[in-house]
């Protein structure tokens, strides 16, 4: 049995990242308290250093290696902010770090990878060729670092829940974006140590919820990956998943989905009534509260995870546009943009 990711654990990996990461401000929505009349407040994670909350985790399972490990280094295929995240704190920590990737990635994320310090492997045209890099670079001695089902991952995500609890410590209910549960584990662990009458509510969008649909079967589910806007949300749990579906069972009071309609709303509310550029993975918290999901908020925290939307999406979005990557026409439009390195 896997020993529990317990509260001294996010105590330790506090300690471990301070320094290396921000402390993120919480501020107050006007205008989302007097939709909902509860008292709205938002935690600003898409400041942190790479855009979203993931520089956490990666930062606190690189300083977790050991001396072997750190010397192999670390090796990981996600093309979004778990990537971003990893090779930074990788780069800060003098520790080598491949990313691999297929050749259909478009040219924004390898460069944005890059940028962060990371080695980049190109490698056939799938996400499957690029784990058959992936693992022969295990093979060799490298160390994978998974996104989310990893306990030095979980336990950095966590550190975000410390500090909102500082910053508002009459907390009632706290709205959590999901997707393979890595965040909101840490998050709810936290919580429910502290303070169990603190409602924690996990944030996805009606479009490929692998961790909803996962608990609605009482188990890890394959569910098809579809089209989203909040795309960062999307992928697996893992039919091997280790912690965070029986963390998210245990610990979470309830699952809700919101739809694209209600994630591009979002990000317009964002933008036009908060002045904050979000992703649509970022905005699902927002998405619930204007769309009356959340019943009484009362003192309330949604988390705001990340900023790494392409900007000319953004622009259609908050312009008006009804953007729907769902649709057969604007899945191809989607496509094609993104193979242009637009998106």
């Amino acid at each position: 049995m896997k020993p529990k990711i317990t509260l001294q654990d996010s105590f330790a990996a506090r300690q471990r990242i301070c320094g290396r990461v921000r402390y993120t401000p919480l501020v107050r929505s006007p205008s989302l308290s007097a939709h909902t009349r509860g008292d709205i407040l938002l935690k600003l994670e898409q400041t942190q250093i790479t855009g979203s909350f993931k520089l956490r985790g990666a930062t606190n399972a690189v300083l977790s290696l050991t001396e072997k490990e750190r010397k192999a280094g670390v090796v990981g295929v996600s093309t979004g902010n778990h990537g971003r995240g990893l090779a930074y704190a990788a780069a800060q920590a003098g520790v080598r770090c491949i990313i691999c990737m297929s050749e259909l990635v478009p040219q924004n994320k390898v460069d944005g990878i890059k940028s962060h310090g990371a080695e980049v492997r190109i490698v056939g045209r799938s996400q499957d060729d690029a784990q058959l890099e992936v693992d022969r670079l295990i093979a060799d001695g490298m160390l994978m670092l998974p996104p989310f089902d990893n306990r030095d991952i979980i336990a950095g995500q966590s550190t975000v829940a410390l500090e909102i609890l500082e910053q508002a410590p009459d907390l009632e209910t706290l709205l959590v974006p999901l997707s393979g549960g890595g965040l909101i584990s840490g998050v709810a662990m936290v919580i429910k140590a502290t303070n169990p009458s603190i409602r924690v509510v996990g944030i996805s969008m009606e479009r490929g919820a692998a961790m909803y649909e996962s608990q609605q079967a009482g188990r890890p589910v394959l569910v098809d990956e579809q089209p989203t806007l909040a795309d960062s949300l999307g992928g697996g749990i893992g039919l091997d998943n280790a912690y965070t579906f029986e963390m998210t069972k245990n610990l979470v009071d309830d699952i809700v989905l919101v739809s694209e309609a209600e994630i591009a709303n979002a990000i317009r509310h964002a933008y036009w009534q908060e002045q904050q550029i979000i992703e649509g993975s970022g905005s699902v918290g927002i998405a619930a509260l204007l769309a009356d999901k959340i019943d009484i908020p009362g003192r309330c925290v949604s988390l705001v995870t990340g900023q790494n939307i392409d900007m000319a999406l953004h622009k259609r979005l908050i312009d008006g546009e009804n953007v729907d990557v769902g649709t057969e026409d604007q899945a191809k439009e989607y496509k094609d943009a993104r193979n242009q390195n637009l998106y």
